[in-house]
């Protein structure tokens, strides 16, 4: 099992790289997806810009993922030590000693991978973007 997680707010090219590297570590793919709630402790009252239904559908749209499970804490620390994954990913602008659950995972001989990014895109980015294109 390779488990990852995020908002996944506005899907995006570097959204599918990841899952994709992430799906192809493993046999199956859970992504714990930020609940409503949580992305608005995380990411302010402004977000998401997606709600959680719309992001579970948009993932579930791809191949690569396989499972979906929603979370409401800031970090999936609590799922992650529910699941027990055989692998956890996150992208290599994650330190490995601050992702969360290394070194529960580790403890079990489980593996924690990063993912580096092959494009330079984000959902604040196109946030960004849009809001410099549409300022009148």
């Amino acid at each position: 099992m390779v488990f990852t997680n995020g908002c996944f707010d506005i899907l995006h090219s570097g959204h599918i790289h990841y899952l994709n590297y992430a799906r192809s570590l493993g046999d199956f793919l859970v992504v714990g997806l930020n609940s409503d709630k949580s992305v608005k402790k995380i990411k302010g009252a402004l977000r998401p810009i997606n709600s959680e239904k719309e992001r579970a559908y948009n993932l579930s749209a791809l191949e690569c993922v396989d499972y979906i499970v929603f979370f409401d804490e800031e970090t999936p620390e609590k799922l992650i030590k529910e699941l027990k994954p055989d692998i956890l990913v996150k992208g290599a602008d994650w330190e490995e000693e601050k992702i969360v659950g290394a070194d529960f995972v580790k403890s079990y001989g489980g593996k924690v991978k990063r993912v580096p990014f092959k494009f330079d895109i984000s959902t604040t980015k196109i946030i960004e973007k849009i809001l410099r294109i549409y300022k009148n």
